[in-house]
Parts: C-alpha cells; structure tokens; sequence
C-alpha cells in the first residue's frame, strides 16, 4: 500500500455555498456553509473531500491546522494525481 497523501486546503467557512473553488497554485480552495464552531466545519470538509473522492471517511484526515483556515489533509489510498482529478471542479 502507497502511503497517505497530503494536501494544503484553504476554507472559507460561512460561505453561501457550499463547493470546492479549485486548485491555486497547490493549495485547494473549500467553501464551507457550516461555522468553524465545535469542529463543525472540520467534519464538513472531511465529508466533502471523502464524498467527492469517493472514499471511506476514516481514509482523510487532518494533519495540522485544525483551528485554522489554512489545513493540511492526509488521504490515504489515492496519488497526488488522482486527488487533483477528483477534486477539480
């Protein structure tokens, strides 16, 4: 098995929708409708970035920047090519 990828991801929580913006340079831009409140918005990206991968949950989480918009995402199971396909809007 390969090992976990990383991603930088920047939020912008309290959005009017909710969508992946697409890749600036190397970092994923996410807008997120939820607060950044209790965690809220760190469950609502992982679910969005799973979902649209089409993985398992528990395959993506947060490596540092939890209490910040500035993230770094580790997923497990996909190369850095495939994760940019998936996630380009």
């Amino acid at each position: 098995m390969t090992a976990p990828t990383r991603i930088t991801v920047k939020v912008k929580p309290r959005s009017s929708t909710q969508a992946v913006e697409g890749w600036v340079d190397e970092i994923l831009v996410v807008r997120l409708t939820t607060p950044p409140v209790d965690g809220a918005a760190n469950k609502s990206l992982l679910k969005m970035i799973s979902k649209k991968l089409g993985i398992a949950r528990n395959r993506v989480r947060i490596v540092s920047g939890e209490k910040s918009r500035n993230k770094v995402l580790e997923i497990e199971g996909l190369d850095s090519e495939e994760i940019r396909r998936g996630l380009s809007p």
